[in-house]
């Protein structure tokens, strides 16, 4: 079967046009985008992606790789966008400028992509060029592409342009091998975002326009259900991988959906075929995009709704009444609806009425269906074409300046949230991004201002209180802080993390037992808050419930595996119940996720020690100390232990000396164990007048504190010293046993 239409026909460019036209394109996506190769990071889900998450920022590592396959980030399972996060920390670690490069960059190639394709399947190369560009640069595309968290989103975009190339190799000379290699990237594709369910649909519609595969009665077709048929059947295994996509998919976004209190279906319809309507009108005039847009839940007016729904049937209706006259405006109009299906907010996930970046794919649909009915009323009138060629110059324009100013928002997270608090009214997500933005910069100030104006505008705003908790909490103004919580919690008793902040600011001013009623609360109200299991954890530790606390940091670790510190916290449990294998267990993975952690390595110094693997400690100690050359327990161990060792092999007198004096002058010399482990050191040297006047120093710290056990046993070692006999710990164990 032949893939032809009549412009194909007429008309084959030269290589260079299409060459010069993809420069063109290239120069063009550059021009709108480069700029984001200057930007942060921001704090809407790039932590979560990215510079917080210990999988990625690791780089490639075999244990990261098997997390991206086995581990849900963001309720998605996207693992070869979480392998390219990976890829470049791994090349450039976390300078987010080059993070943003490769954006572009994808981006960039599903541009040329596009172009390529649409130019060989209908032989329109500069119908096909201008769609291409209006895809590179509308100011829609903005979020996709300086947004790195969106990885998944310009990733996806290749393999989807790929998997059409491979279907259009495969339906010119069908081979298995073409067919596979066709799959293969439509798998990746999924793995990259599952938005890509909808693929085998719209490859159908490219069946019927412009591939034609499809043909009416009148063109002589006299099997069209038999055509159909043999059509979808070809697409099975296609739909098969769609099919486990949308699974893995909603198992993984099982915790996310319907988050919306009280949306039911009628209220998620509504939205939905508003949303259609939404992105129709801002493809034409992009005006007021925001990150972010607050959901309307129950109060969208039906007057809309209505409105949207007569439209969307209207323009469906005419399509596929013109189908075979005009049979790119069922194939683009298809193509915007079913792509946007997915995410049209029917199963809703999040709390967003919209977003810009789910029109990514789904508007080239519009575009085609847009460019060929401009194209063709053109061809019928010539005198227009001139028109035609100025209109569609000045619109990319146009697109490009607008493109650059909504690109210019996401430059740090207090320009992008302080312009969706600017567009977008009674935003609250927003305004709180944006106070969480300047409370990272510490410009507690305005947050407070902002927050005291809120509450005297609305003295019921939970919203504003919560942000004059988290402002005070910054400046350690506990008091107000917490005061400020617990009026959030009057207006609303279930409002998550609350008691988390009001348990953390108890914990820290000592108070464990009200710290830990608050922890509880917080876990009534989200049992899945690996945070609150995690802290918990530490009160209960500190409280003496040992148990308690491993069991709780055990929790904290089933939800989040690779959470910094809970394996060490655990560990510290462990190591307090005396249970030293399993400890061991943890501070080393720990380590995997920390390398640099100088209290992992000394604490699992200590753990090796008791265990009698003196010899493994050691090199525990010296890795402590090579991370943090001042680090007071793993000089104090090594020290202790180069100092009073029975194993002569694994004595070290002058480094004891070294580290012991170290160790004294960190503490200030106001600690006496630090000063009898530098006594030990000095005898162990032979300098016994300085070991005395060391330990005597000691004595005499310990008895003004009331350590009377100390003080004996720095009665002793004196004794000791006086004989000329240098300190010898028979507890040490010995370090060639195992």
């Amino acid at each position: 079967m032949t893939i032809s239409v009549e412009s194909s026909r007429r008309y084959c460019p030269r290589p260079w046009t299409k060459i010069s036209t993809g420069v063109a394109l290239i120069l063009l996506t550059w021009l709108v985008f480069g700029r984001t190769v200057r930007y942060d990071f921001v704090n809407f889900d790039d932590g979560t992606y990215v510079y917080q998450n210990s999988d990625v920022s690791k780089g490639l590592t075999f244990a990261g790789t098997a997390s991206a396959f086995t581990h849900i980030v963001s309720h998605n399972w996207h693992p070869l966008t979480m392998l390219s996060h990976m890829l470049d920390c791994q090349l450039f670690g976390l300078r987010p400028g080059w993070h943003h490069f490769i954006n572009v960059l994808l981006h960039v190639g599903a541009v040329v992509l596009l172009f390529l394709l649409l130019s060989e399947m209908t032989g329109g190369i500069w119908r096909s060029a201008f769609v291409a560009a209006i895809f590179a640069i509308h100011p829609l595309r903005a979020e996709s592409v300086a947004w790195i968290s969106q990885r998944k989103d310009v990733l996806s975009a290749v393999f989807f342009m790929l998997t059409i190339a491979a279907y259009l190799r495969y339906v010119r000379n069908p081979s298995s091998l073409r067919y596979v290699i066709m799959l293969l990237l439509f798998g990746c594709g999924l793995m990259s975002k599952p938005m890509l369910v909808t693929l085998p649909l719209i490859l159908l519609l490219l069946d019927f326009w412009p591939l034609n595969r499809i043909r009416s009665a009148s063109d002589g077709n006299q099997n069209h259900a038999g055509t159909m048929k043999r059509l979808i059947l070809e697409k099975v295994p296609l739909f098969v991988l769609s099919l486990a996509g949308c699974v893995a998919t909603l198992l993984a976004q099982r915790k996310g959906i319907n988050p919306i209190d009280e949306l039911g279906l009628p209220a998620r319809l509504g939205n939905a075929s508003v949303s259609f309507v939404v992105y129709l009108y801002q493809l034409f005039w992009p005006n007021k995009l925001a990150v972010f847009y607050p959901h309307p839940g129950t109060n969208l007016p039906l007057w809309q709704v209505i409105i949207s729904v007569t439209l969307l049937l209207g323009v469906t209706g005419a399509c596929i009444a013109l189908r075979w006259k005009y049979p790119y405006l069922l194939t683009g109009w298809l193509w915007y609806v079913v792509m946007l299906l997915p995410v049209i907010g029917i199963i809703q996930v999040g709390t967003q009425a919209h977003a810009d970046r789910y029109t990514y794919l789904p508007q080239i649909g519009l575009c085609l269906a847009g460019t060929w009915s401009a194209a063709n009323f053109s061809a019928q009138r010539p005198r227009s074409r001139w028109l035609l060629g100025t209109f569609a110059a000045l619109s990319i324009a146009l697109l490009a300046w607008r493109a650059q100013i909504q690109t210019s928002y996401w430059r740090n997270s207090e320009t992008l949230w302080s312009h969706a608090v600017e567009v977008t009214p009674y935003n609250e997500t927003a305004r709180n991004a944006h106070w969480d933005a300047l409370l990272e910069k510490h410009r507690t100030g305005q947050v407070i201002s902002d927050a005291e104006a809120m509450v005297r505008g609305n003295p019921n705003d939970a919203d504003a209180y919560n942000g004059l908790g988290m402002a005070y909490l910054q400046e350690n103004r506990f008091d107000d802080a917490i005061r400020n919580f617990e009026r959030v919690l009057e207006l609303n008793p279930s409002r998550p993390r609350i008691h988390y902040n009001i348990a953390t600011i108890l914990l820290r001013q000592g108070r464990i037992n009200e710290a830990i009623v608050h922890f509880r609360q917080e876990l009534e109200i989200q049992p899945d808050f690996a945070d609150a299991h995690n802290n918990l954890g530490t009160a209960l530790a500190q409280q003496g419930d040992v148990d308690g606390a491993i069991e709780h940091f055990k929790k904290s670790l089933e939800l989040s595996p690779n959470r910094a510190h809970t394996h060490y916290n655990l560990a510290m449990a462990l190591l307090q119940k005396g249970d030293l294998d399993e400890a061991i267990t943890r501070f080393r993975e720990e380590l995997q996720i920390q390398p640099s952690s100088p209290n992992a390595h000394s604490d699992l110094g200590v753990a090796l020690s008791q265990k009698g693997r003196v010899r493994e400690a050691i090199e525990e100690w010296q890795k402590a100390l090579k991370v943090q050359p001042e680090n007071l327990n793993a000089e104090c161990n090594l020290a202790w232990v180069f100092a009073t060792s029975p194993d002569q092999s694994a004595r070290n007198g002058p480094r004891a000396v070294e580290l012991a004096e170290q160790a004294a002058q960190i503490s200030g010399r106001k600690n006496p164990r630090v000063l009898r482990l530098l006594a030990a050191a000095y005898a162990e040297n032979g300098r016994f007048t300085d070991a005395i006047q060391t330990a005597e120093e000691a004595l005499k710290l310990s008895t003004a504190q009331g350590n009377q056990g100390l003080s004996q046993t720095l009665e002793g070692n004196i004794a000791l010293f006086r004989s000329n006999s240098p300190l010898r710990d028979t507890n040490t164990p010995n370090p060639n046993s195992r």
